[in-house]
């Protein structure tokens, strides 16, 4: 089983950046393929980018594709956002998720999710 716990939310400005952080537990982080998602209040949840175990492939929602980047560190049981050039649209909660299947943006794979981080972007 693995615990997911998500950080580095917070209230940014348009244009501005933010990285979030998705700390692991256990010692097989490395067995999963990990994901962002996020929802919108009123919206449901939607898929962000997924990055493969040993993070040599990425897959981003053409939405964020150019503004986010995802990477992991295995050696530190981390999960990570870089978001840059942040739109007031980015404005959701935040989700980090495992999954033992390939990197995927199907929500249904994923067995493991964190709690989430805000983020919220003011015009």
């Amino acid at each position: 089983q693995v615990q997911l716990v998500e950080s580095g939310g917070g209230l940014v400005q348009t244009g501005g950046s933010l990285r979030l952080s998705c700390a692991a537990s256990g010692r097989t982080f490395s067995s999963y393929s990990m994901g962002w998602f996020r929802q919108a209040p009123g919206q449901e949840r939607e898929f962000v980018a997924t990055i493969s175990r040993s993070g040599d492939s990425t897959h981003y929602a053409d939405f964020v594709k150019g503004r986010f980047t995802i990477s992991r560190d295995n050696a530190k049981n981390t999960l990570y956002l870089q978001m840059n050039s942040l739109k007031p649209e980015d404005t959701a909660v935040y989700y980090c998720a495992a999954t033992r299947t390939i990197a995927a943006m199907i929500q249904s794979v994923y067995d493991y999710w964190g709690q989430g981080t805000q983020v919220t972007v003011s015009s």
